[in-house]
């Protein structure tokens, strides 16, 4: 009965936290501190930096030498 108990108000607390967001109010949601990747340009800048000087161990699909010229 106990266990019953907890695994209801389980589930009534998580549904509590769903809730139909309106088209008008998603731009609320969208933050940038919530993106995926915070700083594109910057991460394609490491992803460079990092395949350029592991491309002799075949890590990433550049090929060349370390000195950044793929």
């Amino acid at each position: 009965m106990i266990k019953q108990g907890i695994l209801l108000c389980g589930v009534l607390a998580g549904l509590a936290g769903c809730a139909d967001v309106q088209p008008w109010e998603r731009g609320n949601l969208a933050k940038p501190q919530m993106a995926i990747d915070a700083d594109p340009l910057q991460s394609a800048i490491r992803q460079h930096n990092y395949s350029s000087r592991e491309a002799a161990s075949a890590a990433g699909s550049a090929q060349g030498g370390g000195c950044g010229c793929n």
